[in-house]
């Protein structure tokens, strides 16, 4: 199977870790060989109530039976679209009321943005500096990493850059800024928590000008920072909030959600001002219910906290400099990107999944599903430290 993956179907890096999957279950990957790994990483914080959850199967199957896609994306009334939509509403502070389902959480980047010159008429939209939001071409266009957009040049025009947790740079916010769109947790740059009530102050700019401020809660959403969203761990609502990843439970579904007066924009001036075939899929939007009432009536996103908590007493080592993130939204901080490279690789030989970070080179990602047990937890820290000793020992 590893042969014809490489030949025919298209890579994203010329070295592809190329596991060949069997089946997986609760916290736990199975190879075709028989191997078994724990997984501290959820499908890049896709996971979020663990492989193969038995509620979401569960819905993904009486949904088959009833119908499958009948009409593109706002037309007729389905049912687990319709009560996807009214649970985030009920769950998200006002104005934050209407959502737009797409398939992923960079298409509803792309969408943010559009709604944000809509609603403002203007044209620039502000970004962080090592931020990513996704590849389609908004997203990519937000990115300051000249070494993944020059290829593809030109993209979007109007795009200017800020420091995240920078207060210096919040007057490039102006009345010409049609939207601010900052990821609440920086990802892709090492897990970097906003500070010092940064986030706070950028809503209050964006306030003073009439900018938009969108969030993007395609990681730290849906439970994984012991909050629904990681917005809620700072006391800053956004005009409109980004989501993806863990939101499907393992199916690929992306939203954005504003206020009802801003969604309207979109249906009308033109027509159709936003729409896609796909979206709010009957069989997605149940899979994706089903993982948002199991996250809201139980006790995961308390225990996201303590889990955290966890992680950071097990996780003591000469390599590590420091655990970044929130939640089970962690990184790991080696000495070097040599040592995360190193220890990536070998610790997925021992039965360990851990993955990279985009631009951090230094860090390890731990994002494992919201249901890990704590007897998981210590399995897998253990395995981490033993290979970082041999490391050390090299």
């Amino acid at each position: 199977m590893k042969n014809d993956f490489l030949k025919y179907q298209a890579q994203t890096s010329p070295y592809p870790l190329g596991l060949e999957i069997s089946h997986a279950s609760g916290s736990y990957i199975y190879d075709t060989n028989g191997k078994t790994y724990l997984d501290f990483v959820a499908g890049v914080s896709a996971v979020s109530v663990g492989h193969s959850n038995p509620k979401v199967l569960q819905a993904i199957k009486e949904q088959i039976d009833k119908y499958l896609h009948v009409m593109v994306y706002g037309e007729y009334a389905q049912g687990p679209a319709v009560e996807l939509t009214r649970l985030l509403a009920a769950n998200l502070p006002d104005p934050l009321e209407q959502t737009y389902l797409v398939n992923s959480g960079t298409e509803a980047i792309d969408g943010a943005i559009k709604l944000a010159r809509r609603a403002t008429g203007r044209t620039q939209i502000i970004a962080a500096k090592n931020a990513y939001h996704g590849n389609t071409f908004g997203a990519l266009s937000l990115m300051d990493f000249e070494e993944r957009v020059a290829p593809f040049r030109p993209v979007i025009g109007d795009i200017s850059h800020i420091g995240f947790n920078n207060f210096e740079d919040l007057t490039s916010i102006t009345e010409q800024t049609a939207g601010v769109v900052l990821e609440t947790i920086q990802g892709g740059a090492g897990f970097i928590q906003p500070q010092n009530g940064w986030l706070n102050a950028v809503r209050e700019r964006c306030n003073e000008v009439g900018a938009l401020l969108i969030l993007d809660e395609i990681q730290p959403g849906f439970g994984r920072t012991g909050k629904l969203f990681g917005f809620e761990n700072y006391d800053v609502i956004p005009d409109v909030v980004v989501m993806g990843k863990g939101m499907g439970g393992g199916m690929p579904i992306g939203a954005f959600t504003a206020s009802r007066n801003h969604m309207q924009l979109l249906s009308d001036n033109p027509k159709m001002g936003h729409i896609t075939t796909f979206g709010g899929h009957p069989v997605i939007a149940a899979a994706a219910l089903a993982t948002l009432t199991q996250i809201l009536e139980s006790s995961l996103m308390n225990e996201a906290l303590k889990k955290e908590q966890l992680f950071r007493k097990l996780l003591k080592h000469k390599l590590i400099t420091e655990i970044r993130g929130k939640g089970l939204m962690l990184a790991a901080i080696v000495n070097t990107g040599a040592v995360a490279n190193d220890a990536i690789l070998t610790a997925q030989n021992e039965g360990l999944i851990l993955f990279w970070l985009l631009f951090e080179e230094k860090a390890i990602r731990i994002t494992p599903p919201l249901t890990i047990s704590n007897e998981e937890i210590e399995k897998g820290c253990l395995i981490l430290l033993k290979v970082l000793d041999k490391i050390a020992t090299n």
